[in-house]
C-alpha cells in the first residue's frame, strides 16, 4: 500500500521552510503520495497555541538563543540559505497563504510557488505581506502574478484558507508544519522527519 502524506504548511515558518525541502527526498525515496495543504498558522496559534506569543517576547533568553542556533544548524545541515529573521518577522502571511490556496488544486504549481516564496522570505528577506512582492514571485516562475494576487481576494479562496486552518485544528495540529501519514498519524516540525519516514515505510 502506498502511504499518503498531507503536508500542512505556512510560508512564514522557518522550520516549515526546512521541512518543505527535507521531506521531498523522503517522498521520492519511499514513493509516498503527498498533498500539499496551505493554512494560516496564526489562526491555529490564536485558537490552540497562544503560548507561542509569550515565547516570542523572551527573545533574549537561553531558549530563544538555542532556538536560533538550532535553526541555523539545521539550515547548514540541509544545505539551505537562511537569512533570518527578516526586519518584519513574524510576517503577516494571510495574503501569501491565500495565494497558495488559489493554487492548491494544481499541486505542481503550488510547489513551485511555495519554493520561490520560501526563498524570497528566508534568503532575500522579501516581505510576503506585500501583494507586489507576491506578484513578482509568481511572475518570476512564469505565472501571471497580477492574476494570482487578484485571486487572493476571491471569497472562495478566503473560505478555503479558513477551512484548511480549521481542519488542522480539528485534527490536532498546533503549528506548522503539521504532517499526517495515512490520515490520523500526525507529526510536527522538521526534526520529526525521520519518524515520518519510519511511518511511511511501516505503512508501505
Amino acid at each position: 500500500m502506498t502511504a499518503k502524506v498531507e503536508f500542512f504548511f505556512d510560508l512564514s515558518s522557518p522550520w516549515t521552510y526546512l521541512a518543505f525541502h527535507n521531506i521531498r527526498p523522503i517522498l521520492d525515496e519511499t514513493g509516498a503520495e503527498v498533498t500539499w495543504r496551505p493554512f494560516l498558522v496564526g489562526g491555529v496559534f490564536n485558537a490552540v497555541n497562544q503560548s507561542v506569543y509569550a515565547a516570542r517576547e523572551d527573545s533574549k533568553g537561553p531558549k530563544a538563543r538555542f532556538f536560533m542556533k538550532s535553526l541555523r544548524d539545521w539550515a547548514a545541515w540541509s544545505n539551505l540559505p537562511l537569512n533570518f529573521p527578516a526586519p518584519w518577522h513574524p510576517v503577516r502571511s494571510v495574503h501569501a497563504m491565500r495565494a497558495c490556496c488559489a493554487l492548491e488544486e494544481d499541486q505542481e504549481a503550488l510547489v513551485r510557488f511555495a519554493e520561490a516564496a520560501f526563498a524570497a522570505y528566508f534568503d532575500r528577506q522579501e516581505n510576503l505581506d506585500e501583494p507586489d512582492v507576491l506578484a513578482a514571485i509568481a511572475d518570476g516562475i512564469g505565472m501571471d502574478g497580477a492574476a494570482l494576487v487578484a485571486r487572493t481576494q476571491d471569497d472562495a479562496v478566503k473560505a478555503r484558507l479558513r477551512a484548511n486552518t480549521d481542519e488542522v485544528i480539528e485534527r490536532g495540529g498546533f503549528g506548522s508544519p503539521s504532517i499526517f501519514v495515512n490520515g490520523a498519524d500526525m507529526y510536527f516540525g522538521n526534526d520529526q522527519l525521520p519518524l515520518v519516514r519510519r511511518a511511511i515505510e511501516l505503512a508501505g
